[in-house]
């Protein structure tokens, strides 16, 4: 019987992370060099309902009724068979991979969400629209960060750069001229709820110095769409530059981010800052072809436990 497969690529966010949460806009485009992917096989021994999931990159290796309804996995699944107005799921297998980081702020659960939508539809007789994928996938991106944006199941799954504000359409980013990112990993876990909820406390209770620092990061990630758009991707860099000071008055960074962001600037990258959720995680340099290799090194030898040079807007 044939298998059923999807993947979806990781993400990173130019600009805007946190304050997107509070409406202001951000850009986050895909990263096209890691992805999780779903392969949903037929178990024809199976009891009908049953479900064999396996995650081997998290060591996991169960049945769908073995998982609480609000495990990411569980649900995704659940909410994939509700919309398409499946009662009772033939017995199959779901496998899932993903080479995208966890809780670095490259968007590993929206992408296996969104891998497992698109295979697990399609081994149900049913396609997904991109529309009913993004709004599903969002779903559970609530359990895994409490009150996300949307920002990561979107730009997943379409996999395009997005200039995204929360509650507003799509909104797909021309890229007259594509540009290089380097991508430099702490090797910290940090899950983007915990530091979300931290914020929102500290929002709480300075609520007009956060919202200056949230109108702040607006008008950068405004600007930025505008030299995306112009071509003028040279400006990046300064705006990378001071987004960063922005998310570090709002807490979120941490030493070993913010040494990272030096040497990356140090090495010949035109900007710096961090990625995502911050506190850990990763963080994101701009760079000339011609300097990644350098600046991917140079991160390295700091402690980066892993780099990834990619390339924004190209076909």
């Amino acid at each position: 019987m044939p298998a059923y497969s999807a993947s979806a690529p990781g993400k990173i966010i130019l600009f805007g992370e946190h304050a997107v949460v509070y409406g202001r806009p951000a850009i986050a485009v895909p990263v096209l060099d890691v992805s999780a992917k779903a392969i949903v096989t037929a178990d024809p021994r199976g009891t009908p309902g049953r479900v064999n999931i396996q995650a081997p990159d998290i060591k996991l290796e169960t049945t769908l009724d073995n998982l609480p309804a609000d495990h990411p996995l569980a649900a995704v699944i659940i909410n994939a068979a509700s919309a398409l107005r499946i009662d009772h799921i033939p017995a199959c297998n779901i496998r899932v991979t993903s080479s995208i980081p966890v809780a670095a702020g490259m968007g590993s659960g929206a992408a296996v969400s969104v891998a497992i939508l698109r295979a697990f539809s399609a081994f149900l007789g049913h396609t997904l629209s991109d529309n009913q994928v993004c709004d599903l996938a969002y779903e559970v991106e609530k359990i895994h960060h409490g009150t996300p944006s949307g920002i990561d199941n979107t730009v997943i799954t379409y996999a395009k750069p997005v200039y995204f504000v929360k509650a507003e359409p799509i909104d797909i980013l021309q890229v007259n001229r594509p540009f290089t990112i380097v991508i430099g990993d702490t090797g910290i876990q940090s899950p983007t709820a915990i530091v979300v909820s931290d914020v929102r406390k500290g929002w709480e209770k300075a609520m007009d110095k956060y919202e200056e620092l949230f109108d702040a990061a607006g008008r950068i990630a405004s600007s930025a769409r505008q030299a995306i758009e112009n071509g003028s991707t040279e400006s990046l860099g300064p705006l990378m530059d001071a987004n960063h000071d922005l998310l570090r008055q709002l807490g979120v960074s941490c030493p070993e981010l913010d040494a990272l962001v030096e040497i990356a600037c140090s090495a010949g990258a035109e900007g710096a800052k961090l990625s995502g959720g911050g506190r850990g995680g990763n963080m994101i340099a701009l760079v000339t072809p011609e300097q990644a290799g350098n600046v991917a090194i140079a991160l390295e030898k700091a402690g980066a436990v892993r780099t990834i040079v990619t390339e924004v807007g190209v076909p």
